[in-house]
């Protein structure tokens, strides 16, 4: 079975510019004519990735009549990066974005109670004030006329991370890194005991908890916390009231939201304002080996906040209060230690405490939630095969129905804000273009509101990505796809994209990074398989990669291959590369010593290189122990059955290696590691390491090197016009 959709960009583009103006307007720029063979219109370059305009998530007024979006542009030249605030009508059909001018630099907007327009900015309309971020205000008209900015925060003396505001405007809660022994925003005489001198050298303590995480070396002490403060005329009141605790010693010392990732969504208000629900990852000697995320209450008064998940040693996470108060809404994992187990929705009725499992007998995982207006329903996505679809989920009766909102593959849909009269405004992606906003005004097929990039990409040479499936390991049904040019003619080399996780899926939406359309714009045929281990296809799929990295899905990947090239007899399969990030890269470095004589080069970004040293590296301990059963001397058969260190003997294959100094999950010396092996045995390579990146290339700058790097390296060994 197979399904074959054509990326008609300039179809699109002509259905949205009808409707729907542009929000962010790019100036026209010369481009080279195409050299690839059959392609008349210009293929999407590395440039073109890297600046074309990025959709924020939009935020909606309590009337649900108008939204409020950002749009991040990059200048061509410079790349510098600048994001600017929309306003749209959402009454209107056709409405034309309105630019707002703030007066300030904005980000993080959000619509009070009051109808003005909140938001984060580290400018001050006093030139003389410190240099801090901080809560703002102004009064918005429907033409995107803006008063004058209104200072929210003045009482805090630290950075503001973000901010919620509760739905009745009567509080704001705010969150930043505050020391745990401050009883407020910040405090003067807080005490650094982490440094005690005379020298630079900072000293933790192995029961303090991650010593580094993600990207950055952790400062004991000062944590991610939350206060609240009472609002009046939109300005808070006093110094507002830990969530965790006034006394640390009776409070909780946890960071919320998470680090490094977690944000409003880990946070909610009773609809009176009466209470905070929130999610946090206690501190301590066993942060680093635990998935353990609770949710808890503070009745804003200072005291300890009650735990509300304490029967859950596994995750929960994303607390939703029911429009009537009535109910608590969350996600919760059931396997401690599992950073990818199935999440389905709780609920818990807050007046008797009981608490049901609303999807334990649906094999979908939630990565969403928002209650519906009318109370009775929530709102959800979560990937399903290679589509990230919305779901409504009955209350009353734990009913899943997948709703039907866009007209052909749903691709991924993002988002989601449930509106008044019983609507949804979301963002859809796909493989074949960015982010754009989408309304449907009765939950079902929706219409464009912007138009972000989508005229920009249809300039572009189209792709065809087609979806295939095959039967793979253990003659379980595995899917793939294929994304080429549509107009390509000759042979097309191929390029095997890995995804990482190893739990994900390059399923069909679109990424600022590894990106199946531009990499297909240079010439190849891409080709992705969601081998054993991937989501969206039950969760029992997803378990199968545990204990089994280089097994099943080096199979998968075989025969996945194979079969993307029965499909598509224009894709020359004896000219191939293979690429991967992360666990992707782990898997080239395993194909490198076990698959050795099928690729003409290699492309291995943050890939493991050994296991036994990336067992005692990594910061989040529980991932490895996860994967292969225990700590390293608990799993050391399984360790080492799966290592690709053990194979070097056998590598042959062209690498080029590409890592980030600040990469705390696969520390940068495994990307070392796997340089000098290739060096030792005389093989051709290349390390591209990038100082200031971590697991990710972010920066505008070194996202433009690292496809140019990585292009250059594919065109070394494939040769795209197959003269060789």
């Amino acid at each position: 079975m197979d399904r074959f959709t054509v990326t008609g960009a300039l179809i699109a583009a002509a259905a949205l510019v009808s409707t729907a103006p542009l929000a962010a307007q790019d100036e026209a720029r010369p481009r080279a004519a195409s050299t690839v063979p059959g392609v008349a219109s210009p293929p999407m370059s590395a440039e073109d990735l890297v600046t074309l305009p990025r959709l924020g998530a939009p935020v909606v007024n309590a009337a649900g009549t108008l939204a409020v979006y950002a749009v991040t542009t990059t200048d061509p030249a410079s790349l510098k990066r600048t994001t600017a605030l929309y306003l749209l009508d959402l009454t209107k059909a056709g409405a034309k974005p309105v630019a707002l001018n703030l007066g300030l630099k904005a980000s993080d907007p959000a619509f009070g109670a009051d109808g003005a327009l909140y938001f984060l900015s580290g400018e001050h309309t006093d030139k003389n004030a410190p240099a801090r971020s901080r809560v703002w205000r102004v009064t918005l008209g429907k033409d995107g006329t803006a008063g004058a900015p209104q200072l929210v925060t003045a009482a805090t003396t630290r950075d503001i991370a973000g901010f919620k505001l509760a739905r009745n405007g009567r509080a704001i809660a705010v969150w930043g890194e505050v020391p745990r022994d401050c009883p407020t925003f910040g405090c003067a005489d807080a005490k650094a005991a982490y440094l005690p001198g005379p020298g630079t050298g900072r000293l933790y303590d192995a029961q303090e908890g991650f010593v580094r995480h993600w990207d950055r070396w952790a400062t004991p002490g000062l944590y991610n916390r939350i206060f609240v403060f009472p609002l009046e005329g939109g300005v808070a009141q006093g110094q507002g009231v830990p969530a965790d605790g006034v006394d640390p010693a009776s409070g909780i010392t946890a960071n919320t939201p998470t680090m490094p990732f977690g944000g409003a969504e880990e946070i909610d208000f009773a609809p009176d304002g009466s209470a905070l629900y929130f999610t946090a990852r206690l501190t301590g000697a066993g942060e680093p080996l635990s998935t353990n995320l609770d949710i808890y209450r503070s009745r804003l008064d200072g005291a300890k906040p009650e735990l509300l998940t304490a029967a859950n040693q596994a995750t929960d996470t994303v607390p939703a209060v029911s429009p009537d108060g009535r109910y608590l809404a969350w996600l919760a994992m059931d396997r401690p230690t599992y950073e990818a187990d199935r999440q389905s929705v709780r609920l818990m009725d807050l007046k008797s405490g009981a608490v049901r499992n609303l999807t334990e007998k649906v094999d979908l995982s939630f990565a969403s939630l928002a209650w519906a207006a009318d109370g009775r329903s929530l709102i959800a996505t979560a990937q399903k095969v290679l589509d990230t679809p919305a779901f409504r989920i009955d209350v009353a009766t734990g009913k899943v129905t997948e709703l039907n909102l866009m007209a052909g593959n749903e691709a991924h849909i993002a988002n989601l804000v449930p509106l008044p009269k019983g609507g949804v405004l979301f963002t859809r992606d796909s493989l074949g273009a960015p982010a754009e906003l989408f309304l449907s005004s009765d939950m079902g097929q929706a219409r464009p509101l912007t138009d972000v990039a989508t005229t920009r990409m249809g300039g572009l040479a189209n792709i065809v990505t087609r979806r295939f499936s095959f039967a793979g390991a253990k003659g379980d049904t595995v899917w793939g796809q294929i994304t080429r040019l549509a107009d390509q003619t000759g042979p097309i080399p191929a390029i095997l994209y890995i995804h990482g996780g190893p739990q994900g899926s390059f399923n069909d939406a679109w990424s600022n990074r590894w990106n199946p359309r531009v990499t297909a714009s240079q010439g190849y045929a891409v080709i992705s398989v969601d081998f054993h281990g991937s989501t969206g296809y039950g969760q029992a799929f997803t378990d199968a990669i545990r204990k089994d990295w280089g097994g099943a899905p080096l199979e998968d990947l075989q025969k996945g291959l194979e079969a993307a090239l029965a499909l598509d007899t224009q894709i020359d399969g004896s000219r191939a590369c293979a690429m991967g990030a992360s666990y992707g890269g782990y898997m080239v470095n395993w194909i490198a010593g076990n698959w050795p004589d099928r690729f003409k080069c290699i492309v291995q970004h943050d890939g493991i290189f050994d296991t036994r040293s990336m067992a005692y590296a990594t910061e989040e301990q529980w991932f490895t122990r996860w994967e292969f059963g225990g700590n390293y001397e608990e799993s050391r058969e399984i360790q080492e059955k799966w290592n690709p260190a053990n194979h070097v003997a056998r590598w042959k294959t062209p690498m080029l290696v590409v890592t980030g100094q600040q990469d705390f999950r696969v520390p940068y010396t495994q990307g070392l590691m796997s340089f000098t092996a290739l060096q030792e045995r005389g093989i051709p390579a290349q390390l591209l390491v990038f100082p200031d990146e971590n697991h990710w290339v972010l920066g505008a700058k070194n996202s433009l090197q690292w496809h140019n790097t990585v292009f250059a390296w594919l065109d070394r060994w494939l040769n795209r016009n197959g003269d060789k």
